[in-house]
Order: structure tokens, then C-alpha cells, then sequence
């Protein structure tokens, strides 16, 4: 069974409202099932690593975490790739998708 963290815990990434608002119109449009995730990872290594997106069922070795009502599942081997990135969506004259970001800082 995957490891949810806990409210309190730390969140490896964050979602822009962009991103939250194209994540639930995929849900509704792809019919995505109950129980499925947003799945977070990264594919590669050696030289460079690619990020990746996509809905999946949580598996053993995911940690899961709730970010604004979205399920989000990441292999605890791709923690460190994915610390302090955030996923946005970009619409654009060069098309538009899904980027990682860094997240934005708090201004204290």
C-alpha cells in the first residue's frame, strides 16, 4: 500500500492553478477512474532526466500526497529529481502543455 505523508508533511512539488485547472478538466473529459492519481516521475538518468506526467494507480513504492484535492503519486526514487519543482501549464503561440518549473519563492 502506498505511504501518504500527512498534512503537515513536506510536498516535493506543487501544482500552479493553471496546472489544477487542466488536471481536473482531463479528469472530466478522459473519464479518468476512481482510485487513479496524477502520476509525477521522472524517466532517464546518466546524463539528464525527463520529466513525466500521466494517471495512474498508486503502487507500493509511491508516496502520495494531496494537493488541492488532487491525488498525486511519486515513486520515492524520483524524490530528489522532483524536489522543489512545480507543474504548470503553458499556453502559447508554440503550442501548449505541461512544464516543470522551480517553484516560486514565499517573499518573507
Amino acid at each position: 500500500m502506498p505511504h501518504n505523508p500527512g498534512p503537515d508533511s513536506f510536498t516535493p512539488v506543487t501544482l500552479s492553478e493553471k496546472a489544477v485547472a487542466e488536471i481536473r478538466a482531463i479528469v472530466q473529459r478522459k473519464a479518468i477512474p476512481e482510485g487513479y492519481g496524477l502520476r509525477v516521475g521522472v524517466r532517464g538518468g546518466g546524463c539528464g532526466v525527463s520529466f513525466i506526467l500521466g494517471f495512474d494507480r498508486p503502487k507500493e513504492s509511491d508516496l502520495t500526497y494531496s494537493i488541492q484535492n488532487i491525488t498525486v503519486c511519486i515513486d520515492k526514487k524520483h524524490l530528489l529529481f522532483l524536489a522543489g519543482k512545480q507543474v504548470d501549464f503553458y499556453e502559447g503561440e508554440e503550442g501548449r502543455g505541461f512544464v516543470f518549473v522551480e517553484q516560486p519563492r514565499e517573499k518573507v
